[in-house]
């Protein structure tokens, strides 16, 4: 099974950007889907961006408009831009390869340590 290591979380201020990287231990050529869950302290896990191997892309409602999900097959690599950060995307964020059934998707792979994202002045 592949595996994952995300990467590129820190502290930032409101309004501020980061981009999370998603490195996969073989070719992700083949993985119809990749996609960026994040857990919230308390909270479930829930996912905030899809992106499929034609390049359609999915995001949960709190995050559009503000996140950009992208992946580089060459690089074994899926990306997560975030811009305009607010307090409340505060969390360990995971990514992991998807199964999707219409517009819902469930993980289907092993999880990786996650990245924690701190959004705070």
């Amino acid at each position: 099974q592949v595996q994952l290591v995300e990467s590129g979380g820190g502290l930032v201020q409101p309004g501020g950007s980061l981009r999370l990287s998603c490195t996969a231990s073989r070719s992700i050529v083949s993985i119809n889907a990749m996609g960026w869950y994040r857990q919230a302290p308390g909270k479930q896990r829930e996912l905030v961006a899809g992106i499929r191997s034609g390049g359609r892309t999915n995001y949960a409602d709190s995050v559009k408009g503000r996140f950009t999900i992208s992946r580089d097959n060459a690089k074994n690599t899926v990306y997560l831009q975030m811009s305009s950060l607010k307090p409340e995307d505060t969390a360990v964020y995971y990514c992991n390869a998807l199964n999707y059934f219409g517009d819902y998707a469930l993980p289907s792979g092993s999880w990786g340590q996650g990245a924690q994202v701190t959004v705070s002045s």
